[in-house]
């Protein structure tokens, strides 16, 4: 039987990281159940509100994104990243030209651009590298 995913960010500020991965991947930040306000029910203190944050896929099909607070920053290269698939289908200059206009558009929103690898065929289609507003690694496929 097949399993749904669902992929863990560690954060320093849940909300904030929902937010922007919610724009980079077209998905919304999830809220509470309708007419239930779960953290004040639970007697959460307000200080602690941005402890946790989801974005969910609206259509249903891609992995819930889960955004929990952390003490600690990120000290070290990401183990798993996520490829953002921003040029499906594409090859050469027309693929890097729509990666640069995505790169550009998740700069604008906090992103940070680390490398940009160009096309090697047969095997190596070309991608962009970035960072999250946290520091977190991943590409533009």
């Amino acid at each position: 039987m097949a399993r749904q995913v669902q992929v863990t960010f560690d954060a320093a500020a849940p909300g904030r990281l929902a937010a922007f991965w919610a724009e980079v991947l077209g998905y919304r930040v999830q809220p509470p159940p309708p007419g239930f306000d779960a953290l004040a029910a639970w007697g959460v203190p307000p200080e602690r509100h941005d402890d946790a944050s989801a974005a969910i896929d609206p259509d249903g099909e891609g992995p819930r994104l889960f955004f929990q607070r952390v003490p600690e920053g990120k000290t070290a290269k990401n183990r798993v990243h996520l490829d953002v698939r921003a040029a499906p289908g594409l090859a050469g200059d027309e693929r890097m030209a729509a990666l640069e206009a995505e790169c550009a558009r998740l700069v604008a929103l906090g992103a940070v651009r680390l490398l940009r690898v160009e096309p090697e065929p047969p095997l190596i289609g070309g991608n962009i590298v970035l960072a999250d507003p946290e520091g977190n690694e991943f590409c533009l496929d």
